[in-house]
């Protein structure tokens, strides 16, 4: 997917596109290959949050700790944070049917070792190998999008992602919710393997390539830095809260450092053009701003996420069925509205979409921030559910934005770092919010309130601090434009 450096390279990409797009690109249509990759990683996404419900069943038949089974989460999170920059160079060097095959067997390989897991190791593993296939697949759908839709349709399409990258893991834990209701958590991966395997059979079947490849080198030493440094950081915002201050401090610090050391690395391969992760995207502006907002609304999205269900189970005595049919509406929200954004965003642009929302989800994590223990569920829910309205307002115009202003060439490194940074967003704002619920709650056991007291106090406190980080996301939609501009050789028009 190299850029052209010139008229007659610009024509001969348009060409191949034409030829190897499995659908063309006509208006109002989705191409065949989009609707594919969008189902594909709808189901690899979903698994990211499935096992939320499931880490009791996990504690109860492993005869581990609660700590020792959140690894389930955490070794998810981390693969992705590891794999993910990694995807770039990768997704440039392979054609789309490649990286699509190597993403669903690999995802399919580890949804079968986690289902028939003797062990809670293996299953690590098995959520391992997963996640490397999951990590694949969010760029790869972006990379194609900006490919072969055009310029004025990527709206309405950017809508139809949404479905997969934010409706999926907000309903993870509804749908886990459901099937541990009738089975063991071993019922989880049993369901999705089947449908993972239909997906990648019909998917490899219809899926033509799209775009070209570009056999460059790999950094190895920048493969280490990228996965030490961001697996690293995201370890130790994993142990916040758990763990006594020196380790998270020395484990997010080392982080750090080896970020740093990979970004300054990438900036010495790139006045050779062989960056692993290429930052020149950073010098465009409204895909920088875009990523600080993407980033900021994920760590309010995820970190509320996770409150919600906490006080359902732990407050109010819920099942997992209970609280994920309760929790379902907003993903499903989130998921229809988001195609329907796309289409609004296509006619009227960014800001008239971003700026009411980003204002309407400050609000709602606001009034979430005074529930109390009796508050009606009706009114949670439709909470819920307009807050998750709001992200759809959010999100599909952002990622629209801020990927559809960077040159072709660009596309695979900007998809690599947003997705990148939705992992290491997403990990800070979990820590950040239970952190400081965490420590309301045991101020005010201290202090001689009840434990109900005290866990509402720091709930309170947890949703206060996500309208708090919102207001990061109102104050970068007021940056953006109304929409983006179309680089030099990107495929702008049909």
């Amino acid at each position: 997917m190299t850029a052209p450096s010139g008229p007659a390279e610009t024509g001969d990409i348009a060409a191949f596109e034409q030829e190897f797009t499995s659908a063309p690109a006509t208006p109002g249509r989705t191409p065949l290959v989009i609707k594919l990759l969008v189902a594909a990683t709808f189901v690899v996404i979903l698994n990211e949050t499935t096992l939320v419900n499931a880490v009791p069943r996990l504690m109860e038949d492993f005869r581990i700790t609660e700590t020792t089974a959140q690894w389930s989460l955490t070794v998810f999170m981390l693969t992705m944070a590891a794999v993910i920059p990694v995807t770039g160079w990768f997704l440039q060097r392979v054609t789309t049917r490649t990286a699509y095959a190597t993403a669903m067997i690999t995802f399919s390989v580890g949804t079968l070792v986690a289902a028939v897991a003797p062990t809670f190791g293996v299953l690590l593993v098995g959520r391992v190998v997963q996640a490397g296939g999951t990590a694949v697949m969010m760029p790869l759908l972006m990379t194609t999008l900006m490919t072969v839709v055009a310029a004025e349709d990527r709206g309405r399409v950017m809508g139809q992602v949404t479905l997969a990258m934010s409706c999926a893991p907000a309903l993870g834990p509804a749908v886990s919710g459901i099937l541990l209701h009738f089975g063991s958590w071993r019922l989880i991966f049993a369901v999705v393997l089947p449908i993972a395997v239909l997906v990648g059979y019909v998917g490899l079947r219809q899926l033509e390539n799209v775009g070209e490849t570009n056999r460059s080198p790999i950094s190895w030493l920048s493969v280490v830095l990228a996965a030490g440094g961001f697996s690293t950081f995201v370890f130790g915002l994993s142990k916040v809260g758990n763990a006594d201050w020196p380790e998270p401090a020395l484990l997010i610090a080392g982080g750090v450092v080896l970020i740093a050391a990979f970004a300054l690395y990438q900036l010495h391969l790139q006045r050779s053009d062989r960056p692993l992760m290429d930052l020149r995207t950073l010098k465009v502006r409204n895909f920088t701003v875009s990523l600080i907002l993407m980033s900021a609304g994920f760590m309010a999205f995820l970190g509320s996420m996770l409150l919600l269900p906490l006080y359902f189970q732990n407050l109010r005595g819920l099942s997992e069925l209970q609280t994920g049919l309760l929790v379902m509406p907003g993903g499903l929200a989130m998921g229809l509205l988001g195609p329907q954004v796309g289409k609004v965003f296509d006619r009227i642009g960014a800001r008239p979409l971003v700026i009411p929302g980003s204002v309407a989800m400050v609000a709602l994590l606001f009034a979430l921030s005074r529930i109390g223990v009796d508050t009606p569920y009706v009114l949670l829910v439709a909470l819920h559910v307009a807050l998750m309205a709001s992200l759809a307002t959010i999100f599909t115009p952002v990622f629209t934005i801020g990927l559809g202003d960077l040159a072709p060439q660009l596309y695979s490194h900007g998809s690599s770092l947003l997705g990148t940074l939705q992992q290491v967003a997403g990990a800070i704002g979990t820590a950040l919010l239970v952190v400081i619920m965490t420590n309301r709650s045991e101020s005010l056991a201290e202090s001689g309130s009840s434990p109900a007291d005290a866990f509402m106090g720091g709930l309170q406190w947890a949703f206060f601090a996500g309208a708090v980080i919102g207001v990061v996301v109102i104050a970068m939609s007021l940056l953006l434009p109304a929409k983006a501009d179309t680089p030099a050789g990107a495929h702008g028009g049909h």
